[in-house]
């Protein structure tokens, strides 16, 4: 037996409950990535992102967003570059670090210097290195648009987020 969906108003002229849109969204799974860079006088910066995705293979583009009441966001906006780091599924604790407001989310993360000097999260399903080539204001948050300068990436299982829960995926095929 199927499930209702639960209805919420899509209509423009409509406020809808902005928890309950985003219970919505939830539904569908992301991955989970930590965005990093450094500031001018050498500091690594970073935090969790599940609002990334791939946008064009030629050129080789990629996109995420930052809400326009993050502390990191004038960090982001003046950096030349950032790193896309694709967590793996054992990497449930460096999401956490990284989502959280503490002074050096770095600290205990074993992390490697990429090619454009961004710290990147060692054992990564991947790792993109960006110029920050674009940004578009949109509702409550900046759509950053990355160009893909180097890449690395290894075979295994990704984290995933969906429906408020770390999760992780079983292929097709694999056996259970």
């Amino acid at each position: 037996m199927s499930e209702q969906p639960t209805s919420g108003a899509c209509e423009p002229q409509q406020v809808f409950d902005p928890r309950d849109f985003r219970n919505a969204l939830g539904t569908f799974p992301t991955g989970v990535t930590v965005v990093t860079m450094v500031t001018p006088e050498g500091v690594p910066v970073g935090l969790t992102c599940n609002s990334f995705s791939s946008v064009s293979l030629s050129p080789a583009l990629v996109l995420w967003s930052l809400s326009l009441r993050s502390p990191n966001l004038s960090n982001f906006l003046q950096a030349p570059h950032f790193a896309i780091n694709i967590l793996a599924a054992d990497q449930r604790d460096v999401s956490q670090r990284f989502a959280q407001s503490i002074a050096n989310k770095f600290e205990g993360v074993d992390q490697v210097t990429g090619k454009l000097g961004l710290p990147l999260i060692a054992n990564a399903a991947a790792h993109l290195e960006c110029r920050n080539e674009t940004r578009y204001y949109s509702g409550d948050h900046v759509i950053f648009i990355g160009h893909v300068l180097h890449y690395a990436y290894r075979q295994c299982q990704p984290l995933l987020f969906c429906s408020g829960r770390y999760a992780t995926m079983e292929r097709e095929g694999d056996a259970t």
